[in-house]
Formats: C-alpha cells, structure tokens, sequence
C-alpha cells in the first residue's frame, strides 16, 4: 500500500507541469482573445480566467458599472469592454451608438436578451427575442391593449388598487410610528395592479396566491448567479416562470370563451382577444390553420412578458417619484394644486382619463422622474454577427453589448443632473423633443417599449393620488438616496418616509 501511495504521488507529481502548462496556455489564448475582442477599447488590461468581473459586479453593481461609465467617458469615444463568465462585454454611453444598437436588432445584427441569461429564464418564444414582420406582426396584435379607450378601462382598476395598498400603509405606519419603507409595499402593489389589469376576473384568489410566490421566486432567480440545477435560485425561477406563463394562458383561454360570447372588455387580455378570437374564427370559417401567435400558452408567455416590464420598473420609478418630491417641495406644491384643480378625494368618484390628460404638469414630472432615474439602466444585446459600431470598431459576434440609458439620460439635457420638470413642460423649452434622441428609458428603434404610454399614465395616477390622500416626509439618513440595483434601481434605502392621513377620509369606489 505505501509502494501504491509514493507512485500515485510520484504520478501526479509527474502531471503537475504539464496540468501547470495547460492551465497557462488557457490563461495565454483567454486573455489574447479578450485583447483582440477590445482592440482599443478602454478595459481591464488582464481579466480573471472565465469569471472575468463577475465578483466585483456582484459585489457592488452600483460601483461596477460607475467604473463602466467613467472608462467609457474619459476614453473619449463613448465605449469601454470587460469580461463576465466567459462572456466579452462592451458597454455604450454613447446616445448615438446606443441608437445604432436600438435601429440594427435583426438577425444578423443585435438581438435584444433583455438579461445576459434571458432565453433560459424567460424561454425561447418571447416578445423581446423576435425579429421583422413576426415582431410587426406581434405588435399590431397587442395595440388594442393600449388605446385610450383600453387606458380609460385601466384607469379605475389602476386607483382601486392604489388607493387599498394606501390605506394598508397607513395603517402599517401607525403600528409603531417609524419610518415606513415603501420599495416592498410598491413591489406588491404593482403586482396585484398588473394582475388585475392584465388578468382582471380570470384570476381567482387561490391563484393570485400562487402568482405571488412564483413571482418572488422569479425576482430572486433574477438577481442570482445562472446554475440551472436543481436546489438554486435560478433553477426556482424558471419553474416559476413556467408555472406563471400555464396560469396566464389559461386566463387567455377564459378570455377567449368570454369575447366570443359577446362579453365587454374588462381588462387587458379582453381588448388582446377581442380581435383574436374573430380572426381564428375567421381563420377557421376559411379552412385556413389559426394565425401565429394565438396559443393560449404562446399569449401568456407574452403577458408575463407585460407583467415583468411593468413590475420592477414602475417599483422604481414611484420610488424615485416619492423621494423627488418630499426633495422638491415646490414640485410637490404644483402637482397638489394641479391636482386639486379637477379632482378631490371628497368626489367619490375615480380620477377620469380626461382629467389625467389635463394634468400637464404631474405628467411632466413623471417623465423627468424617468429621464432622472430610469429604472433599467442598461438594455442588454448580444451581437449576433459581428456588427461595424464605428468607422472604427467592430462589436464580435456573441459579444453582449450594454447600452446605458441612464447614461444617455445626462447628456445633451442643460443641467441634466438637476430633478426639472419644466424641462417637460415648458413650451419655451421642450426638451423632450429638442433632446429626444437621448431620452431613451423606454427604448428605441422597432423594440421601443408599446406600453410606456401605460407606465406613465401608473405613475400619474400613483403621484396625483399619493399627493392629495397622504402628507408624507423622507426619512433623510446618509446615503439614503444612493442608487441600489435589484435589478431595477431604486433608493438605497428602500425609499423610507413617515406616512399621515390628509385629507378627512380615504376616497372609496
């Protein structure tokens, strides 16, 4: 046995140049490859072996892609590389090239992913990995779901939900009189918004249930490292997704039942199927199979596709609303008095979607809210050929770029730094459009965002009602407005306030 022990030592004593030589040479073509990738890009001058940045990213995201956007501005050209996982990266800070990014997605070009590991997460069949006249195709069948006659529908189910999460912190609040942190009560709010404004009566209250833990089981998954094995966070998440996307088709076949019998619209999957179901059956009458995108599970992958776009952004950007005003108390005044000026909590009766397009400057402030703190900072890409950015660069194919709209957001606008709504509202200004290639929180090109129209009117809504029921009050700690990425940004904080009861009684309707 002790011969058999020495020779077993002696062998791999034997092997330990050459696994050494191995290991090098790995090292020597990983960082060759990484070097001819950058060419002159602005980048770490060696990269950890396949885990490249990942820890520091990890580590403090916040200051990670600060690095990203400070080697990206000093290098003069608008670009800087990494390496994560074995992935070569290239962030854009640049409007311009972020532009080219948004305008090129095609097959041979950029695909938008959304989340580096996006297709494994959300599945193959997904609005964001689709291309040319099956995207358009896609997109026209969705418009209804967005029209003013459909966003007047949203706008009562919007403020019942609202004003019922309200009344729950208050009375929250007064349990024990602290500051309130309202980032997680946001979250839930906006997830029974979005289920009752998608969904509507298709989802019991048992499913509800369901939907809510599967939900955070995907917000965790989403953060988390990709081991898609059994027992981890990412594994739980896309079950999760799998489980979301059977309950939302069956809330599409319930739909379907109900609008062929004649029902009226009640929320966003009826305006969906509305016409749906008169071209299947039109489809059907002509002895022609049914048209593309009409399986019930195919509908609702594509709503969870809705619901993930409106969840965390709007958690955001209310968040960042509800810290701009108590810092603006001139903004909040404005908005009060503009408010006050067409609607009363005393009413009884919900703000009307003619009453919300009277609010100019509330909805100024929503916009500059975006510009100021866009809630998903980058918009991830990946090249699927290798794409000429510049005169000269060319991104590599499978590299996944990451244009900065947060980036973009402070560049060309005067003063950009500073929270300022008239920049909005303005006539004399308008810098929405005298800057609009900038302004790039909801995208741009043939994938720009079809519900923003709907992300602002929520934000409305949640300001003008939050600002007439509530008189609230920042809970100012250092650093509590830093920015924390989950994976939307928000206050580092949470966004904690002291919460009080304004006006005499809560509306109810």
């Amino acid at each position: 046995m002790a011969a058999e022990s020495v020779s077993g030592f002696l062998d791999i004593r034997a092997a330990a140049p050459f696994l050494v030589a191995a290991v090098a040479f790995y090292f020597l073509v990983e960082q060759l490859s990484y070097h001819r990738k950058k060419g002159p890009l602005s980048g770490p001058a060696l990269v950890v072996p396949f885990l490249g940045s990942v820890a520091p990213m990890i580590r403090d995201p916040t200051g990670f892609w600060d690095t990203q956007a400070k080697r990206a501005k000093e290098s003069g050209v608008g670009l800087a590389a990494d390496y994560l996982v074995g992935r070569y990266i290239v962030f854009i800070r640049d409007s311009e090239l972020s532009q080219r990014v948004f305008a090129n997605v095609r097959p041979d070009a950029f695909h938008l992913i959304g989340h580096p590991f996006g297709k494994k997460l959300f599945g193959d069949h997904n609005l964001i990995y689709m291309f040319g006249e099956d995207h358009k195709d896609l997109r026209r069948r969705i418009a209804p779901n967005f029209t003013p006659r459909a966003l007047s529908t949203y706008t009562a189910i919007q403020q019942r939900v609202i004003l019922a999460h309200l009344r729950r912190w208050l009375d929250q609040q007064s349990d024990d009189g602290g500051a309130f942190p309202i980032r997680v009560p946001c979250r839930d709010m906006n997830l029974e918004t979005s289920q009752t404004v998608f969904a509507g009566p298709y989802l019991t209250k048992e499913a509800r249930r369901r939907f809510e833990h599967d939900y955070n089981l995907f917000n965790v998954g989403l953060m988390a490292m990709p081991v898609d094995l059994p027992g981890f966070a990412f594994r739980r998440a896309r079950q999760g997704v799998a489980r979301l996307v059977r309950t939302l088709g069956e809330c599409a076949r319930e739909s379907k039942a109900r609008m062929r019998a004649g029902g009226e619209p009640e929320c966003l999957v009826d305006y969906w199927m509305q016409d749906t179901v008169r071209e299947i059956d039109e489809a059907a009458a002509a002895g022609r199979p049914a048209p593309a995108h009409t399986d019930d599970e195919e509908i609702g992958g594509f709503l969870f596709d809705f619901l993930f776009a409106a969840q965390d952004a709007s958690t955001s950007s209310l968040c960042w609303a509800v810290s701009a005003l108590d810092s603006h108390p001139d903004v909040l005044a404005r908005v009060r008095d503009e408010v006050a000026a067409v609607w009363s909590p005393d009413s009884g009766e919900p703000i009307t979607a003619e009453q919300v397009l009277a609010l100019k400057y509330t909805q100024a402030v929503a916009r500059e809210v975006v510009r100021h703190r866009p809630p998903a900072t980058m918009v991830p890409h990946i090249a699927g050929e290798p794409f000429q950015l510049t005169e000269w660069y060319t991104v590599p194919k499978g590299a996944i770029v990451f244009p900065s709209v947060y980036e973009s957001s402070f560049q060309g606008f005067p003063d950009a730094d500073a929270f300022d709504p008239d920049r909005f509202f303005s006539e004399a200004r308008r810098e929405d459009v005298a800057f609009k290639r900038n302004f790039l929180a909801f995208g741009a090109g043939p994938h720009q965002c079809v519900g923003q129209r709907y992300a602002l009117n929520h934000l409305v809504l949640f300001m003008a009602l939050f600002v007439s029921v509530m008189d609230f009050r920042r809970d100012k700690t250092d650093g509590c407005d830093d920015i924390l990425y989950v994976p939307t940004i928000v206050p580092k904080d949470g966004c904690a306030v002291y919460l009080k009861q304004r006006c005499a009684k809560l509306p109810s309707f």
